[in-house]
């Protein structure tokens, strides 16, 4: 009785035995990373401290971070120039925070790229007069959001810098032309899905749109050139930039 009871218990520690997991499988188990995913999460496009991520284009712009914001001063004949992610997107909501002087106009850029070649398109200007631009190679071009202080007051307009010019100017839209602040804070929301675009100016709607032009790229600050006195030493300032990819 005694040796059937201890083969059956030898039987029993095998069986166990032969189901438990290998070492490898077990290591394999715990050593597999998680899909990483920023899908649906608030991401910091801006750490407050310095401009890493990001880097300027188009000339040698004079951007830098002061007291957890971003500065762009212009210069005497600068052209226009851009700080811009080192990463793309293409479906997102954006927000940021804003501030300008009131002797330029600035912009924030969705989806933009740089030309490889020099190129023309249709253009149409402040005005709404329809022509033709020439652009050079290396110049930015893509989707932006107007930040304008004027009294024409066109800021969450949507604008195609680089390309076509005016896509969809705040003609007569009284609400969303009284939004913006002058010489305040102000603040965008940039919601950007497939064809379809909206913005806000401190919570006030100002365009809805669709458009095919650009899927994705980088996003990017302009600062404005400077070709008369009155623009010279003019800043424009961005804090809290987040951005939820969709």
């Amino acid at each position: 009785m005694s040796n059937m009871i201890f083969r059956i218990i030898i039987v029993f520690i095998v069986c166990l035995w032969g189901c438990a997991p290998s070492p490898n499988n077990s290591d394999e188990v715990a050593t597999e990373e998680p899909t990483a995913t920023s899908s649906g999460e608030w991401q910091s496009l801006f750490n407050g401290n310095d401009l890493t991520g990001w880097e300027v284009l188009g000339g040698d712009a004079n951007f830098y971070v002061e007291d957890g914001m971003i500065v762009g001063l212009t210069e005497k004949d600068l052209p226009n120039c851009f700080l811009a992610t080192q990463n793309e997107y293409g479906d997102f909501i954006l927000e940021i925070d804003f501030k300008i002087d009131s002797a330029i106009n600035s912009g924030v850029q969705i989806r933009s790229a740089t030309y490889e070649q020099d190129t023309t398109t249709s253009y149409i200007n402040g005005k709404l007069e329809e022509g033709t631009r020439d652009w050079e190679a290396g110049r930015v071009y893509g989707y932006q959001i107007e930040i304008d202080p004027s009294d024409r007051a066109w800021t969450g307009g949507f604008y195609e810098e680089g390309g076509r010019g005016w896509l969809t100017p705040l003609v007569d839209q009284n609400e969303a032309q009284a939004a913006f602040k002058p010489g305040d804070w102000n603040h965008f929301k940039i919601h950007a899905e497939g064809n379809r675009f909206k913005t806000w100016v401190n919570s006030v709607e100002a365009v809805q749109t669709t458009d095919d032009q650009h899927k994705s790229g980088f996003i990017a600050l302009q600062l404005h050139g400077a070709w008369k006195e009155e623009q010279v030493g003019q800043k424009v300032y961005y804090r809290n930039i987040r951005i939820k990819e969709l």
